[in-house]
């Protein structure tokens, strides 16, 4: 198994080569922001991407371009705590696994293992996202991602994040110093561009 890790914090990668290395996996690649993750890619053809596309120099938007370069490459995402609709989004986009950066060090190393053996792997956490807002994984991971992928910019991704963290129109508004209405925008363009 071929894999690189993407994440723009260079202590987590340090733990996450740390642990995997211990397992025998092949490290092919690290990478920092999405611009090298798509070069790396390119350069060493992974069999499995270990990302945490919230990090910074990374968005969501990484996954769909990264499985248009390979399209037998499998993706987990890792990342801090996250809401129910953002992981509908990041399953959409093609992430096949999820895991808190937070779980257990068997879950990390068994979400790889699984996913690069064609299984889908929730940590109990993610789980328990899933069950308490009622996803439906496996309709949703059935979503073929057909389209170009969505490129929006900074200020959209700026407020699309706000909006998955839970904060109305009124708190994003005055925190981006925008119109409400432009916030308003900005969340049904982006739920619009999901369904």
């Amino acid at each position: 198994m071929k894999l690189i890790l993407a994440d723009s914090n260079e202590l987590a990668r340090l733990g996450l080569r740390t642990i995997l290395k211990e397992e025998n996996v092949q490290i092919v690649s690290e990478a920092e922001s999405s611009e090298e993750l798509i070069s790396q890619i390119k350069t060493f053809s992974p069999d499995l991407v270990l990302i945490d596309y919230t990090s910074k120099g990374f968005t969501i938007d990484v996954v769909p371009k990264a499985i248009q370069l390979k399209d037998s490459l499998k993706i987990v995402a890792i990342t801090p705590e996250q809401s129910g609709q953002t992981l509908t989004h990041a399953i959409k986009s093609g992430v096949m696994s999820y895991v808190k950066k937070d779980c257990g060090l068997s879950e990390i190393v068994d979400s790889v293992k699984e996913t690069y053996k064609g299984n889908k792997f929730f940590c109990g956490q993610i789980l328990e996202t899933i069950h308490k807002e009622g996803i439906d994984v496996e309709t949703i991971s059935d979503f073929e991602f057909s389209c170009e992928p969505i490129v929006l910019s900074e200020r959209e991704i700026e407020v699309i994040t706000l909006i998955a963290e839970g904060l109305t129109n009124v708190e994003i508004s005055e925190k981006l110093f925008l119109s409400k209405h432009t916030v308003n925008t900005h969340r049904k363009t982006s739920w619009q561009n999901w369904e």
